[in-house]
């Protein structure tokens, strides 16, 4: 169960030197800090153990076994689209913020591949995810998240939020309230429930994404292949680089903005090419456009030659448990809240777009130069897309976790491996 104690905890912001984009969080587990990636789409906490002698996991701090651990000998594994873990249950005492939780089940890794932990400096994930997508059975224990928000009694306070940084001072991440310098109540944001099937649990942070536009005009999308979904549904994944949608969407989101070039890298932009791209989400009256900058959709964090960036969306046909994957491309520009089911209310997303679209196209402008190219020229005709019956559908299980309580605690900041988009074997 989780306790509170009574100041109030924060951490730096730390900027790493790599490739991309990652945010951490600082966790103890048996007295132990450990670095872990904040992660929304999936829901184990894990972390790499002093058995770990692969390359992978050389030169990150590794959990060494304490006196408060209890072990078992129930294996743990997971297959990610990119690399996998390997390792054991355990039950230890975990510290996040200013609550501590005792006999929590995590994983102890004694072998990672493909991850890239010894590039970006983490030990491990912290899932935020729903229960029906951990790996660890709730028959062993329960995750973090739901032993975190156990310790509130009052319903309206079991929820958590974040603002994902550009720099090293405006990260937050909180639990139980919202962080005042984004919101000062939570009317401040437009709330929808979270997507679920009919007779599905629910898995991942889901809403409906009802179109694009860009520079003001709609683009439409492909019909959801998720059958009985209103609209394509997007999964918000902290623990996700870049945006993620079918290809063929992605192909013609490109030949409207203009300019663009596919390369074995991924599509590729003029790193001045200035264009303002916004992301429909909700449902009835909390439909709503949420603006992008235009440096997320020209990421120049991705440049090879300073003159080429890296899209800020791409395409990736793997996305099974929805159509798309929106990671920190598109949440560095919105301030989200993810609130807990209750008696009488679903689970559900609250959202507030934190980006001026007039002043981030000044800014883009005055820091990559004028964009003489011609202007987008929007292609809104979507295809036709092929429909998946629930029984198609398996998960994703990408990185992340969050911290419940009334307490502020600043995400650590820090760059990782490019798309760091992880699936579960279905």
């Amino acid at each position: 169960m989780a306790k509170s104690r009574t100041s109030v905890a924060q951490t730096d912001l730390s900027l790493a030197d790599s490739d991309d984009f990652a945010y951490l969080i600082q966790i103890d587990i048996g007295g132990q800090d450990f670095r872990v990636l904040l992660d929304t789409g999936s829901s184990d906490l894990w972390v790499v153990s002093s058995d770990c002698t692969t390359v992978d996991c050389s030169g990150v701090p590794k959990y060494a076994k304490s006196p408060s651990l209890s072990l078992t000998d129930v294996p743990f594994h997971l297959t990610y689209l990119m690399g996998n873990v390997t390792g054991v249950l355990g039950s230890e005492t975990v510290t996040v913020g200013e609550f501590q939780v005792s006999s929590q089940i995590f994983a102890m890794a004694n072998a990672t591949g493909g991850l890239g932990l010894a590039g970006t400096g983490d030990s491990g994930i912290l899932g935020l995810a729903f229960p029906a997508e951990a790996s660890i059975a709730d028959t062993v224990g329960r995750t973090l998240l739901e032993n975190l928000l156990s310790s509130f009694n009052d319903t309206s306070q079991k929820f958590f939020a974040f603002k994902l940084g550009r720099d090293q001072d405006d990260s937050s991440f909180t639990v139980g309230e919202l962080d005042p310098t984004f919101a000062n109540s939570t009317d401040d944001l437009t709330h929808t429930p979270v997507y679920a099937p009919h007779g599905s649990l629910y898995d991942y942070w889901k809403l409906p994404l009802h179109s694009l536009t860009i520079n003001g005009t709609s683009f439409e999308l492909s019909q959801s292949r998720v059958r009985g979904a209103p609209a394509p549904i997007a999964v918000l994944d902290t623990g996700t680089t870049l945006a993620l949608g079918p290809t063929q969407d992605v192909a013609r989101f490109w030949e409207s903005v203009g300019g663009a070039r596919q390369t074995d890298r991924g599509w590729e932009v003029p790193c001045n090419r200035a264009v303002v791209v916004g992301m429909v989400l909700g449902q009835g009256s909390s439909q709503k456009e949420y603006v992008l900058d235009p440096a997320d959709i020209s990421w120049r964090e991705g440049s090879v030659d300073g003159s080429w960036c890296l899209g800020g969306v791409q395409g990736n046909d793997g996305v099974f448990a929805a159509d798309w994957l929106l990671g920190d491309t598109f949440l560095r520009n919105v301030y989200v809240t993810h609130h807990a089911a209750t008696d009488s209310k679903p689970p559900s997303i609250g959202l507030r777009g934190l980006t001026d679209p007039t002043a981030a196209l000044a800014a883009f402008l005055k820091d990559r130069g004028a964009d003489i190219s011609p202007p987008a020229n929007v292609e809104s005709h979507a295809p036709q897309s092929i429909t998946l019956s629930a029984g198609d559908i398996c998960g994703i299980a990408t990185a992340g976790g969050f911290v419940a309580g009334v307490v502020l605690v600043v995400l650590l900041f820090t760059f990782m491996r490019l798309c760091r988009m992880r699936r579960r074997r279905c």
